[in-house]
């Protein structure tokens, strides 16, 4: 079960969890947090998304200002990038499967005290994709 934040183009923002998101359907079902356990899924449409954030704690931590800076000297895994949203929003962190044609993309955010583990960006919110 993966713990997300689910940002839609429009602005609006849910949170839960899901079983069942893969990056090449165009669907899934969110099980909204605070939810009785059993109740029905919202299902989800990737493509009135901004982005998925997978998220360690659903609460966040308020404290902790978000860096689009990589640990200077420490190796970092898959080829930078630089993703700018539609709306503004800038995010740096690596990737190892961007390709401009498919629906999304994985980022690892540059932040290792990010609350978030890795975020699924979806192609169609995006301004410009920029490897650096």
């Amino acid at each position: 079960m993966n713990t997300i934040v689910v940002r839609y183009v429009d602005g609006r923002v849910a949170k839960g969890t899901t079983i069942n998101f893969f990056p090449t359907k165009d669907r899934f079902n969110l099980f909204l947090d605070g939810s009785a356990p059993g109740t029905h899924t919202q299902e989800i449409l990737v493509k009135d998304l901004k982005a998925i954030f997978f998220v360690n704690d659903l609460a966040g931590s308020p404290t902790h200002s978000e860096s689009n800076q990589f640990e200077p000297g420490k190796p970092v895994f898959g080829r930078k990038i630089q993703v700018v949203f539609k709306d503004g929003e800038t995010v740096i962190g690596t990737t190892q499967g961007y390709q401009p044609g498919r629906l999304g993309f994985f980022v690892i955010p540059a932040d290792e005290k990010s609350n978030n583990s890795r975020c699924f960006i979806v192609t169609a919110a995006t301004q410009q994709v920029s490897l650096l």
